[in-house]
């Protein structure tokens, strides 16, 4: 199918990306030669893969774009699914060259071909409730994450207050997350570009001990999860007043839990590690991919490009759902300056800009999900004591080694 009315089975977790797709339904039949409906299948993130798998297997028809949470796609790295089911990018955006930010490009890359194009640059930034800084006379400017730790420990035995938060519940994905921000920033990381273990590095274990060392000074708190019931009571309480988090917390995590916070929040670039390192990490994303080999294949491709990757679209995206753009040349657009006045009506987007160009790529494995749950258990050991952080990163090692057969 070449041209004229085409009607794309879109397969998303979240009405905001259909909402938004809808809403760019007008753009691409201008852009392309085709006229658009969408046919929209919602489920939840795991659910969409798990049926495009069963679909396939069973020879019936896939969704001719899906919407792949970054953790999901790792499902699809095995063997060759990826490339059995999901268009290749790489060709249709080579004439970007380091425009699309190859941070963003690494985690749905399998080798060396692109299969979806993600939906945010969602780079971690330190969140801080700066009227209890100034209440507290708490520096919101420190340098390094070792001072900040310092100063945490103060606020811990002076006013109970913890200027750090992790996940200690049954949600896993989160144990490791909260650990792993930190450590991609510190330059380490858990699997290579060639889908090889390399979480055995002093890194890590420097990144354990610092987050042990937290906990103990209660500089660090912990949580159930990042938005339940115990985030929010230690929010409204004020017991927890900073945090390190991804830029799309502030609307997820923030805003829904705590409204009449709102103009007390700022947020900032994160302290530095004195070891080196990056300026940022990042942490989430939702990659849309398209289906291969299909009659309406060429007009999903055509769909996605003239919406999802044009630098108007980008600016719609940030505006419409508050994603940071993944076309490097979008973060200097004038449209992206907008007060926020959850955050006292601060430029968010200046401290996006100022870091985006130092953002680690973020390599994935078929064998992720093994990671997440021998690495979730470990943290946790480490946490109480049981472990010695570099016990827990060899005991994660090992329990990756023999369930996953390397």
């Amino acid at each position: 199918m070449t041209s004229g009315d085409v009607a794309l089975g879109f397969w998303t977790h979240d009405e905001g990306y259909q909402k938004f797709f809808e809403n760019g339904i007008p753009d691409a039949d201008a852009a392309t030669d085709f006229r658009y409906a969408l046919d929209v299948t919602r489920a939840g993130a795991a659910d969409l893969v798990t049926k495009l798998l069963a679909q396939a297997v069973a020879g019936r028809a896939t969704p001719d774009v899906i919407g792949i949470e970054v953790g999901q796609f790792p499902r699809l790295q095995r063997g060759d699914l990826a490339e059995r089911l999901l268009y290749d990018w790489t060709d249709r955006i080579a004439p970007l060259g380091d425009n699309l930010l190859q941070a963003r490009r690494a985690p749905y890359t399998k080798d060396g071909k692109l299969y979806a194009l993600d939906s945010d640059t969602p780079m971690v930034v330190y969140y801080l409730r700066e009227d209890l800084f100034s209440q507290f006379g708490l520096p919101t400017d420190v340098g390094s994450w070792d001072e900040l730790a310092q100063v945490g420990a103060r606020a811990a035995a002076d006013h109970d207050v913890a200027l750090g938060v992790l996940a200690a519940g049954s949600d896993l994905g989160q144990i490791v997350q909260g650990y792993e921000m930190l450590l991609r920033q510190r330059g380490g990381a858990f699997f290579d570009a060639d889908e090889q273990l390399v979480l055995d590095s002093p890194e890590a274990v420097e990144v354990l001990q610092f987050v042990v060392d937290g906990l103990r000074s209660g500089f660090i708190t912990t949580v159930n999860d990042f938005y339940g019931a115990s985030v929010q009571a230690g929010l409204k309480s004020g017991r927890i007043a900073g945090m390190w988090m991804a830029s799309w917390y502030a609307a997820f995590g923030l805003k829904p839990n705590v409204p009449e916070q709102s103009g007390l929040w700022r947020l900032r670039a994160l302290p530095t590690w004195s070891g080196g390192g990056f300026a940022t990490a990042a942490a989430g994303g939702t990659g849309f991919a398209v289906g291969v080999d299909q009659p309406e294949t060429q007009a999903a491709a055509d769909f996605v490009a003239s919406t999802w990757i044009t630098p108007e679209g980008q600016v719609r995206r940030f505006q419409e759902l508050t994603y940071l753009p993944t076309l490097r040349s979008v973060f200097d657009s004038p449209k992206l300056e907008v007060p926020d006045e959850y955050f006292g009506g601060q430029q968010t987007i200046d401290v996006f800009r100022a870091i985006v160009d130092d953002v680690p790529d973020y390599y994935q494995s078929p064998d992720s999900s093994i990671l997440t749950d021998v690495l979730s258990g470990h943290l946790i050991s480490a946490y109480r004591g049981d472990e010695t952080p570099a016990q827990a990163i060899k005991g994660a090692v090992a329990d990756f080694a023999n369930q996953a057969g390397r």
